[in-house]
């Protein structure tokens, strides 16, 4: 039998933005956490970088807001911007104060303090980190603190699978439950998405299996509008080898002194940019593309030998150990390494206080479109996004927590004219062909006629999927495909709708950069 939950609040996803969130409200609220695997699952625990905030006294909010201007291609909103840059420092210590340890070093008057690193975009150290694992380090911080929380339940191995509205605004939302195959319905007055986003669109990628674009597709069928998901992101180092699915080499490593190189040893990027391997990502990743696609070759090498083996292991021991695991020494060969996807810019539009157009529902992380990233994301901006909208957001819903109560009345999920499948070979078909049509069709570099191709198979698919969807009893499989095409149609409509090559959107049909800088807004 199908389940009825109630909370004060629902936080779908279980990532630094959701995590946050549920723990800056449990102070004032009962709080649900749906995550569709363990609690600490999600793409945060992935990241290797850091977090970019303005922690010393060389640097300003001055120029962290102008460096993230210029990355952004001049698409970012300089007034989200500076609302996120100004709240770097406090986001920084509320993780410092949860316990969150982040790297530090002995200053040469003989006290301690944080260690930042620098990476592309960026013209100051201001990237603070826990070694190359610092989504890890924030990850099991925050996971922490939500299991010992008395406020906060959490419901692993769940799948949102419908937002929930009446009256016009949302009120909770049905849930798989994945080891049980029930529908429950979690009723709560105010609901937050903080699902990531949608890269497993692409056939190659550094993100999880979990990075469906699960919170764009629910706000978009509740009647949200969605901004930028032409922007995505590709990370140009991922190591290529069989065995290393999704393992991405930081951006670090650049920032450190490591160089890419052709096969022959020769460095390419300043031929790309006069910051050669610490330009902005969109252009070392298009770099990276035009050199394999112009020579034929299969991978670029990233090298950083010359720093020595006790520099690499002080500095980069996760993923020198994982790169030994594969048979690669990165202390004394260089590593093969590809662009893959690795971000979405765009998403659910919401306003500084993390609301989304459906009263009631919140945003934030990757699933959000804040204005923040512009074109194209400058590294580590998104998780400090991520703190400082998921305060944002905990802020806005704890003022009006008591005004607004769940409806009573709705319905449980109905899964009485459906059956099981008998033909699951059609889910993983269907998910196959989304993710290959994506990336050969709307990859780093796009044209009109590819983007018209996968448009054509985007829709075909769809209807596919919409006949599957209303004759079989679901599953977690079938609501990521459900979700994935529907995002995957979003970001080629957003594409064709950009006539321009900006940032991480590159066409071969429209080369040229517009005068006049728009933001993509679809509406549905």
């Amino acid at each position: 039998m199908p389940r009825r939950y109630s909370h004060d609040v629902l936080v779908i996803g279980s990532g630094a933005a959701g995590l946050s969130v549920a723990i800056q409200i449990a102070a004032h609220a009962r709080v649900a956490v749906i995550c569709k695997g363990k609690l600490d699952e999600g793409s945060t625990a992935w990241a290797q970088g850091g977090i970019a905030a303005v922690l010393d006294d060389t640097d300003s909010i001055d120029a962290h807001v102008e460096d993230t201007l210029r990355a952004g291609a001049g698409l970012c909103h300089e007034d989200v911007v500076r609302f996120t840059v100004s709240h770097s420092r406090e986001s920084i210590q509320w993780l410092v104060d949860l316990g969150v340890g982040f790297t530090k070093l002995v200053t040469p008057d003989g006290n301690e303090d944080f260690h930042l690193t620098m990476e592309g975009g960026h013209s100051h150290r201001r990237i603070i980190h826990a070694a190359d694992a610092t989504g890890r380090a924030v990850s099991d911080t925050l996971s922490g603190q939500v299991r010992r929380h008395e406020s906060i339940e959490v419901f692993e191995q769940h799948i949102a699978v419908n937002l929930i509205t009446r009256d016009g605004r949302c009120c909770g939302a049905y849930v798989l439950d994945i080891e049980k195959n029930s529908v429950d319905l979690f009723a709560a007055p105010f609901v937050v998405l903080a699902t990531g986003g949608a890269s497993k669109a692409y056939l190659y990628t550094t993100n999880p299996d979990t990075a469906t674009g699960d919170g764009i597709a629910m706000a978009w069928r509740a009647g949200c509008r969605v901004a930028n998901l032409e922007f995505n992101q590709f990370h140009p180092t991922c190591l290529y080898h069989p065995r290393a699915k999704s393992f991405l080499v930081s951006e670090a490593v650049r920032g450190e002194g490591g160089v890419l190189r052709l096969p022959g040893g020769e460095r390419f990027m300043d031929r790309f940019h006069p910051q050669a391997e610490l330009a902005p990502r969109d252009i070392v990743a298009r770099a990276i593309d035009h050199e394999m696609k112009r020579l034929g070759i299969d991978c670029v090498y990233l090298d950083i030998t010359h720093k020595g083996e006790a520099f690499i292991r002080e500095h980069f021991p996760t993923i020198h150990a994982r790169c030994l695991e594969l048979g690669f020494d990165m202390s004394r060969e260089a590593l093969p390494v590809v662009p893959a996807a690795h971000y979405t810019c765009g998403g659910v539009l919401i306003d500084l206080q993390g609301q989304t157009d459906v009263p009631g529902l919140y945003a934030a992380g990757e699933t959000a479109f804040t204005g923040l990233h512009g074109a194209n994301r400058m590294a580590s901006n998104s998780l400090l996004e991520c703190f400082v909208f998921a305060r944002a957001a905990a802020q806005s819903i704890a003022a009006q927590l008591g005004s607004v109560s769940s409806p009573s009345g709705i319905p449980d999920w109905d899964a009485s004219q459906v059956r099981d499948s008998d033909e699951d070979v059609v889910i993983s078909h269907n998910w196959d062909e989304l993710r290959r049509f994506m990336w050969d069709y709307v990859g780093i570099v796009r044209t009109t006629k590819r983007l018209r191709r996968a448009q054509n198979r985007a829709h075909l698919l769809q209807l596919e999927i919409a006949e599957y969807y209303s004759n079989y009893r679901i599953t977690a499989d079938l609501v990521e495909l459900r979700n994935l095409a529907l995002v995957a149609e979003l970001i080629i409509a957003s594409a064709l709708e950009r006539r321009e090559s900006r940032g991480l959107h590159y066409t071969l049909d429209y080369p040229q950069t517009s005068a006049q800088a728009l933001d993509t807004i679809l509406t549905p």
